[in-house]
């Protein structure tokens, strides 16, 4: 956990944290399409692999974000 704490405390300081999250959004944006294109354009039905895309898509995208604030309040 330190390890992610400090990771994030390197990327808030060198000044490109909005792209690094945003691209990370990005991702979670189409993991999360792709994960619902899955389960309702497919016979799959709700299976392993859609529910994994939702889930890991609605982690990209809310999770950085406030790992960045919670870097930048630790911070100080």
């Amino acid at each position: 956990m330190d390890d992610i704490l400090e990771l994030t405390d390197v990327v808030a300081e060198s000044e490109i944290e909005g792209a690094i999250v945003w691209l990370l959004r990005l991702i979670g944006l189409l993991a999360l399409l792709s994960g619902f294109g899955l389960w309702l354009l497919t016979d799959m039905g709700l299976l392993v692999v859609p529910l994994a895309l939702i889930i890991g898509g609605l982690i990209l995208l809310i999770v950085p974000g406030l790992l960045l604030s919670l870097a930048e309040v630790a911070g100080g």
